[in-house]
């Protein structure tokens, strides 16, 4: 289940919100204060934060930084009534956000760019443990090849193959067992 962190220092938009998304099946945490948000960031895994820009203690895009900090994975969307073209160019190059909700907002959209964000989200996710695994699985071939090529130089004869003209193995004769 995908987890998502709310945040507007509005009780009446986060109540919206919940009621917007109540259907969806996602985990929903909202909070009103930054500073209660980034606590909940510390100790909990979250797939998708959407901030207010304007707060009276923390603006949006100094909170999505710290949350960026805190959670890099977690895809982080900015939630305003202004358009201030100044505003989302801080928030997309300072706090990394991927997409933008205008206040108000369309339901429909709402939901779509929520439910886009999260399938992203888990490509990414699982983009990143497949390079991991991809990065183990590499480590255990190269240890691998070390190894051969030590031993074919520790133990040059075990690697030489005698074939005869039809490409059969040649086994030397066992003087010794008779």
């Amino acid at each position: 289940m995908a987890r998502l962190l709310l945040l507007d220092d509005e009780p009446a938009v986060l109540k919206a919100l919940c009621r917007e998304l109540r259907d969806t099946g996602w985990q929903i945490d909202t909070f009103s204060e930054p500073q209660e948000a980034l606590l909940a960031l510390a100790h909990n895994a979250y797939e998708l934060i959407l901030s207010d820009l304007r707060m009276p203690e923390l603006d949006g895009i100094a909170f999505l930084q710290f949350a960026r900090q805190l959670q890099p994975d977690a895809l982080r969307l900015l939630l305003s009534g202004d358009s201030d073209r100044e505003s989302l160019v801080r928030a997309v190059n300072k706090a990394e956000i991927y997409r933008f909700v205008s206040k108000p907002w369309d339901a429909y959209e709402l939901r779509g760019t929520l439910q886009t964000c999260l399938e992203l989200q888990q490509v990414l996710a699982e983009r990143k443990s497949l390079l991991e695994r991809i990065q183990r699985q590499q480590a255990a071939i190269d240890a691998h090849e070390a190894y051969l090529r030590d031993m074919r130089r520790r133990h040059p004869d075990i690697f030489t193959v005698e074939r005869s003209e039809d490409g059969a193995v040649v086994l030397p004769d066992d003087e010794a067992g008779g």
